[in-house]
């Protein structure tokens, strides 16, 4: 009899199995039949539709971390000693996107700037400008009565510095870092996927291809890449794959490393989710750490700075011996405690760029939703043969108001052209290419300081800031004309951004997340670094959320 039972057992086991291994078996075959059409999907078939059908969510980029989007109060500050309508609560929600967890570092654009030697050698007068326009000011450590020069000839290059984060690098120059970190790590990716040879990026660090790699040239016109050479580094994906390019759809090019919006480096420095409870926030935070005070209240540490700031006048570390925060000037990063996203330096160490424009007032009206200003639409030139132009072996070159020459692109990217009537026509959404302006001082906005004036309409700006005007002669000498009228009143234009944190030159009043202050985008000092984002794309989180959302109908 037990016997007999047992065998029923085993039965049911093995059917149970079975059945399984055929459901698992359908669901597998499925996906990659259409849904729209019934043909099949990924077929070695010449012709046949080539979809990622396993791609289950983005990859965390290299040296970030995950912050999922959410619904929050921006602009709500603990102090506001100024009374200057600077920052107006508003309610805003932010989607999920990754950062950088430090501060870019010394070593990390270290890497930049090699990169930038090797391949477009300061020596060819056709690429001085590119390396020179990525070099940090170092000068910005001087002072006319302080003895700095320690920093200035050693913080950028020296070891010792290399895990502190980078400063004297202007808005500009960060955000072309972005891009060319975008470009090496898509080329990363692509390479471990085998669509390109391992060691492609060595061979052009080494001169043996020649030519780079340009992430929205490779999606657009892969065979321009590595100057032609493209064919030759291919990878064992040539062999294995009827396709032998990867495309947006192969879910492996990663998304653009950008500067975050002033509105997600808010968010992700108040790391609210640490007070959340349920669908809701407990409590009001000034910091990016739990309470009202910049000294650690635990037993192991207490009386400890909580980051890296200038305690009072004189004081920027504390007594010797006793060091209040450890620092004088700018910390190794990760020397003080993450926030509830994980990210460290959120608050002290150096202040931040972001990439929004700035305005006194932030503009809720139009939209609470991944809010930003500094919009400018472009879209690809196409050449007369109806294909992409590719920037192959020309580089344009901007000069800064300050004289700085800074290049605008690599050679072998593609060409970009502002929108035009073909994007706006009878649209609702947008109707121009550059909407740094809008709602504030733009032609369609009423708001001028010079509404009444005889002068053109399109001189009318709402901000009377200094116009700097930079050009050269003839003969290629500089000619700086600044503008010394004693009648401006007010530095902001559309080419001024926000920064944001406290600085270890600042008093702890700017360590409040909702504080915001603003630079000319051409300007660098010792305070101010960067860090980079990345949109996420797909699911707004991580984990599966236990609340069931649909049931089925009974």
């Amino acid at each position: 009899m037990k016997k007999s039972f047992l065998k029923v057992v085993l039965s049911c086991f093995v059917v149970a199995g079975f059945l399984s291994s055929c459901k698992n078996s359908s669901s597998s075959s499925s996906k990659n039949v259409s849904r729209a059409t019934g043909w099949n999907i990924n077929s070695k078939k010449e012709g046949s539709f080539q979809y990622n059908t396993d791609f289950k969510e983005q990859a965390t980029p290299p040296g970030t971390v995950f912050v999922e989007g959410g619904t929050f109060t921006k602009g709500k500050v603990q102090d506001d000693i100024m009374h200057d309508w600077n920052n107006s609560p508003t309610q805003q929600h932010v989607q999920s996107f990754y950062m950088d967890e430090t501060e870019v570092t010394n070593k990390m654009y270290m890497e930049y700037l090699d990169y930038l030697k090797k391949v477009y050698p300061p020596e060819n007068p056709m690429y001085t400008n590119i390396y020179k326009g990525a070099l940090p000011d170092t000068l910005v450590w001087r002072n006319r009565l302080g003895f700095n020069e320690t920093m200035t000839n050693n913080y950028l290059r020296h070891p010792a510095y290399a895990e502190y984060p980078v400063v004297g690098v202007n808005w500009v120059q960060a955000t072309q870092y972005a891009e060319w970190r975008t470009d090496r790590v898509n080329e990363y990716y692509l390479s471990k996927e085998g669509y390109i040879e391992e060691d492609a990026l060595y061979g052009v660090l080494n001169g043996e291809v020649g030519g780079t790699f340009s992430t929205e040239a490779y999606l657009n016109n892969p065979e321009s890449v590595y100057n032609g050479q493209i064919d030759s580094l291919q990878g064992k994906q040539k062999k294995d794959s009827i396709n032998s390019f990867a495309k947006r759809s192969s879910g492996i090019i990663s998304p653009e490393y950008r500067l975050p919006t002033e509105t997600e480096w808010e968010y992700a420095a108040q790391a609210l989710i640490g007070s959340r409870e349920y669908n809701n926030y407990r409590g009001r935070k000034k910091y990016p750490w739990e309470g009202d005070y910049t000294r650690n209240g635990q037993r192991l540490g207490r009386g400890d700075q909580l980051a890296n700031f200038k305690q009072g006048k004189g004081d920027y570390g504390g007594i010797a011996g006793w060091s209040d925060d450890g620092a004088d000037i700018t910390a190794e990063v990760k020397s003080y405690k993450p926030n509830d996203f994980g990210l460290y330096d959120m608050a002290g160490n150096v202040s931040e760029w972001v990439a929004d424009v700035y305005r006194p007032i932030v503009d809720d009206e139009i939209s609470d939703f991944n809010y930003y200003r500094g919009n400018v639409y472009l879209k690809k030139a196409i050449g007369e043969d109806g294909k992409v132009q590719i920037l192959r072996d020309s580089v344009v070159f901007d000069t800064l108001p300050n004289g700085k020459v800074v290049a605008l692109n690599l050679p072998g990217e593609i060409k970009e052209v502002p929108v035009g009537e073909e994007e706006t026509y009878l649209r609702t959404n947008f109707s121009t290419s550059d909407n740094r302006g809008f709602r504030d001082g733009d032609a369609g906005s009423s708001r001028f300081f010079e509404r009444f004036s005889d002068e053109k309409e399109d001189n009318r700006k709402m901000y009377d800031a200094p116009k700097h005007k930079v050009e050269r002669d003839s003969t290629g000498k500089l000619l700086r004309q600044y503008d010394t009228s004693n009648y401006r009143t007010s530095l902001i234009n559309d080419e001024v951004r926000v920064y944001k944190g406290g600085s270890w030159r600042d008093r702890a009043f700017w360590l409040d997340p909702a504080q915001r202050r603003y630079l000319p985008q051409y300007m660098a000092t010792d305070d101010i670094g960067f860090r980079c984002a990345m949109s996420r794309v797909g699911s707004k989180s991580k984990t599966k959320n236990k609340t069931v959302r649909h049931k089925k109908a009974k």
